[in-house]
């Protein structure tokens, strides 16, 4: 494979996050198979579904097919960078003639849409920018919090622009700042707060209530600033300036909650109620 660009990004199938990467020499996405597969079949365990399907395609001979699943790093539910097979466009076409689904047609219309999507970006980046609003807006969110959603990302792409830049260069070092900085500011952990939200799979950001993303935005604002003024370099220097960037979204919280009477840190998610019931069962 080519070298791998740092643009990733989650595609929406009615409610269901797939993952996807960009790959800039061989200028096409990547997408992931266990997420394809939950989104097409609702399977509580994909991974096993795609375990059992790839021996089956292996016995029917289509080694082809398996063999073009390719393993690549991506973020998983609890926040790590864990290996996964992902597959391009193409081969995830002829997967799906493999997976029995009432849902394979408007899933092969959707995939057709947003596989070859990054091509017209690349040109006009405005156009992924419009992309993602009229994403949002399709799913319910209001014009308000998706201004504050693009905010908080562009403020969230400079600080990991500045991490980059200054020696932090694996996938769990920038996790593992984002957490200092959410700990700090929320009093709970990137993962604790997604079990409050009973997020399995989704998106925490994409789930957080405008309050929640105006603090976030403002921690990480603070870090990017602070790192700045103390010259950080490194992973332990930056994690000083996660703790105190993150503290200053965090007074600002206790501030705001003591004058306001409200808790900033909800439970509140975007999840369609047909999910909930899922979760709840």
């Amino acid at each position: 494979m080519g070298n791998i660009n740092a643009k990733k990004s989650i595609a929406i199938f009615e409610n269901e996050p797939v993952r996807r990467i960009w790959l800039e020499k061989e200028e096409k996405w990547m997408f992931s198979v266990v997420d394809i597969i939950r989104a097409l079949t609702e399977s509580q365990n994909p991974q096993v579904y795609w375990r059992v399907l790839k021996k089956r395609l292996l016995d029917e001979g289509s080694t082809q097919t398996v063999t073009n699943c390719n393993g690549l790093k991506m973020a998983a539910p609890d926040g790590r960078m864990r290996l996964t097979d992902v597959a391009d466009v193409e081969t995830i076409f002829r997967l799906i003639q493999s997976i029995p689904s009432p849902k394979a047609e408007p899933f092969k219309r959707w995939l057709a849409k947003v596989g070859y999507e990054r091509l017209k970006e690349t040109v006009d980046p405005e156009i992924g920018v419009n992309r993602a609003r009229e994403n949002w807006l399709t799913l319910g969110r209001s014009t308000k919090w998706i201004e504050q959603r693009m905010r908080g990302q562009e403020i969230r792409n400079k600080l990991t622009d500045y991490w980059a830049g200054h020696e932090i260069s694996e996938e769990e070092e920038f996790a593992a700042l984002t957490n200092i900085i959410h700990k700090e500011w929320s009093g709970i952990s990137v993962q604790e707060h997604k079990k409050l939200k009973s997020l399995k799979g989704h998106n925490l950001r994409d789930n957080m209530t405008e309050a929640e993303l105006i603090f976030t935005s403002l921690a990480e604002l603070s870090t990017r600033h602070i790192a700045k003024k103390d010259l950080a370099v490194g992973f332990d220097k930056n994690a000083v300036s996660a703790k105190k960037g993150g503290g200053v979204g965090g007074r600002a919280r206790q501030d705001f909650e003591k004058l306001s009477g409200q808790k900033v840190v909800s439970g509140s998610n975007f999840i369609s109620p047909k999910k909930k019931r899922k979760l709840l069962n």
